[in-house]
């Protein structure tokens, strides 16, 4: 029998075009006519806003000039020739966007039918054009800073992802002269809404930049104005905190965020008809190469900013609200310390209330038995509802520690704010090991009763954000097991102190044990198969990369043992693959709500083992953050995640699609008499139910 050489390049899906494959699920829920249409805006803007990422984080990576070319994230993943894989992302690149523009032309009819008027400056009346042109001069006018582009000017600085305007015009019997105008769409909104009595109930909007179009000659008076036209350039944002001894992890980070706004260029989108003679001066200014350069409709630059258009207020062209299910035994008025402490629960977030969080630290900073509380922050959002829980703590004389990350992606500039608020306000901030990023959901809160300190821990697969909670999907354990308590206890210890090796009963920690208990796990399946009973893993993440975890279970699958696979976004393992993968099956869902818990479950010979928590299988999880992951040990709470949460996510036959061998998705197919199975519906319908709260 010929050996399998589990590491072969051709056995790994190249993570880039998986990520692509992502976004292309997301623009099919755009393009799906079953969504409510402002839902549908809201996935393209979520497309939109993937591509932006995909090219500040993963493009410079593949340039050679970021981050994420660092050996970490090479291996079997990659394409042997370099210019075949740049090729090929490329090719993905283009037909998405075409999509992207495709989806959009479809979207704007139909808003236009349900009276939403995204209008063009030759569509507008007098009335209504005499109103943008007040507005031009009320609100717009001195925001604006025209740029000359010659040589006795300095070509300007091009932010990131700004929206900008290039303006070709001459004087006279002149040569064309050139400027550029930046729109101030972080000032105003992109778009705006017209003044207009039309239609009561409908709304008319024009896109900020065509105010300034139609006022353009104000800018430049005394030119003739021979094209204005819409650019915007991405910048590399994956940039390295680099710590020296002498300076802090903040100082570092502070540093690192001004690098990233000055980032190199590498993309830049202009509008279609944009002269080359401008395509060619901006393409020289900032060093791009042709292919960098995209020609793209005015649609394709709505970008993000659609997301201003899926707020409107049309109820009737949105998901029916949601009241998510608080228990009682969480609300304000419960004692929550007695509901933990009769038995461990498990919410599942937004159908199960995150009030049930945010009460328990309430309680905690009023109860004058409680003496400490730890807290892991990653993205804290923007809702000071937690911040203030803890700084009432404080103010009660309790001890009150905050694990606070500044590497989040993106959110850098706020938890550095926050880390400072609290900082004055008393509280213990440490930012944790400087070469591992904290990216483990804990908290604890320290009760004394009688003669003995309690713990009473809560762990989760979410951050404590007030605002994601309404929109992913993630798990919630409350538990007063002390021995989890005394590991997480550990765990916040090296956090705050040093970290390195500790003993964990119950938690598996990354970078220490968890990636090594995993796999051991794996194999210890294939042992269960070859001794003649059933074998089965479950693993429900947001990430499939890490290439050894991947041989594992293609070893696995070929001793036998049946493997799903249930991965929102990156997948880098090949399922179906003759001799290699048949026993394993790919699902991912994208849906109203974001998918973000983390599942492993291990059938292990009839005793199940379950874990839930913080981390996906990727290289960056498993080997440069500081992740948690926590066991199910009541068999009978146990049983309820399996058949309530982990096989009804399985079982979904309306929005799971399946991945194929050649790296594409399928729907899941569903055959004729069979009955539907929406996951997020029916976890919707029984919130509070599937676990005998209601």
């Amino acid at each position: 029998m010929e050996t399998v050489d589990f590491y072969d390049r051709s056995l790994y899906i190249n993570r880039e075009l998986s990520w692509l494959e992502f976004n292309k699920r997301c623009l099919a829920e755009a393009e799906d006519k079953t969504n409510p249409l402002l839902s549908r805006v809201k996935f393209l803007a979520i497309a939109y806003g993937n591509m932006d990422e995909f090219f500040m984080i993963r493009v410079p990576g593949m340039m050679g000039g970021g981050v994420a070319d660092s050996a970490l994230n090479l291996g079997p993943d990659s394409f042997e020739d370099q210019d075949e894989f740049i090729t090929a992302v490329t090719s993905k690149v283009s037909r998405l966007v075409e999509a992207y523009d495709m989806c959009w032309s479809a979207l704007n009819k139909e808003l236009w039918e349900k009276n939403i008027r995204i209008r063009k400056l030759d569509s507008l009346d007098a009335t209504q054009r005499e109103w943008i042109n007040e507005y031009f001069r009320e609100r717009v006018y001195a925001l604006l800073t025209p740029l000359a582009l010659d040589v006795s000017h300095p070509f300007p600085f091009i932010s990131n992802n700004s929206l900008n305007l290039a303006v070709k015009m001459k004087r006279g019997d002149s040569e064309f002269l050139y400027a550029r105008i930046k729109v101030p769409i972080t000032i105003l909104p992109r778009f705006v809404k017209i003044n207009s009595d039309a239609d009561a109930e409908g709304v008319d909007l024009i896109c900020l930049e065509d105010i300034v179009k139609a006022n353009i000659s104000t800018l430049f008076p005394g030119m003739e104005i021979i094209g204005v036209y819409n650019f915007r350039v991405t910048r590399n944002a994956d940039v390295k905190v680099t710590i020296d001894e002498a300076c802090d992890l903040m100082a570092a980070v502070e540093t690192s965020l001004d690098s990233r706004d000055m980032g190199f260029p590498v993309r830049m989108m202009v509008e279609e008809d944009m002269p080359a003679s401008i395509i060619s001066l901006f393409g020289k200014n900032l060093k791009l190469k042709d292919n960098q350069i995209h020609k793209v409709s005015v649609g394709g630059m709505l970008l993000t900013d659609l997301w201003e258009i899926a707020g409107l207020n049309f109820p009737k062209l949105k998901d029916k609200p949601m009241t998510p299910y608080c228990p009682p035994e969480f609300s304000e008025e419960a004692c929550i310390f007695d509901t933990i402490k009769e038995k461990d629960w498990i919410l599942f977030h937004p159908f199960e209330s995150f009030d049930a969080v945010v009460n328990f630290i309430r309680e905690s900073a009023n109860d004058p038995l409680v003496q400490s509380i730890k807290i892991c922050l990653y993205r804290i959002g923007k809702d000071p509802a937690i911040i203030r829980a803890l700084m009432k703590a404080r103010d009660k004389g309790k001890t009150v520690s905050v694990l606070m990350e500044l590497r989040a992606k993106f959110d850098e500039t706020n938890n550095i704010l926050l880390a400072r608020e609290l900082e004055k306000m008393g509280i213990h901030v440490v930012y944790g090991p400087v070469d591992l990023k904290v990216h483990s959901k804990l908290l604890q809160v320290v009760r004394l009763e009688g003669e003995h300190l309690v713990r009473y821990t809560h762990l989760s697969s979410g951050n404590y954000n007030t605002s994601s909670a309404k929109q992913y999907c993630d798990i919630s354990f409350f538990t007063a097991n002390q021995e989890i308590g005394n590991d997480v206890g550990e765990l916040f210890n090296a956090l705050t102190g040093y970290f390195g090796p500790r003993e964990y009963k119950h938690l598996l920690v990354a970078p220490l044990t968890l990636k090594s208990s995993l796999i051991e796990k794996i194999r210890r399946e294939v042992d269960h198969k070859m001794a003649g009973k059933n074998a089965y893993i479950v693993m429900k993440a947001n990430g499939l990369v890490d290439s050894d975890i991947i041989a594992e279970l293609y070893k696995a699958s070929v001793a036998g043992v049946k493997i799903e696979l249930n991965i929102r976004g990156l997948c880098c393992l090949r399922p179906g693959v003759p001799g290699v993968s048949e026993n394993i099956r790919v699902t991912c869902v994208v849906d109203r709500f974001l998918e973000h818990s983390r599942i492993y479950y291990f059938l292990n010979g009839g005793n199940e083992e379950m874990y839930m928590g913080s981390s996906d299988l990727m290289p960056r999880n498993l080997m440069v953050r500081v992740e948690a992951i926590f066991p199910v040990l009541d068999k009978e709470m146990l049983a309820l995640i399996r058949d309530n949460i982990m096989n009804i996510h399985l079982a979904d036959n309306v929005k799971a699609r399946q991945l194929l061998p050649n790296g594409e998705y399928t729907m899941v197919p569903r055959p004729a008499k069979a009955k539907k199975v929406h996951s997020q519906r029916w976890f919707l319908e029984n919130r509070g139910v599937w676990h005998g709260q209601r």
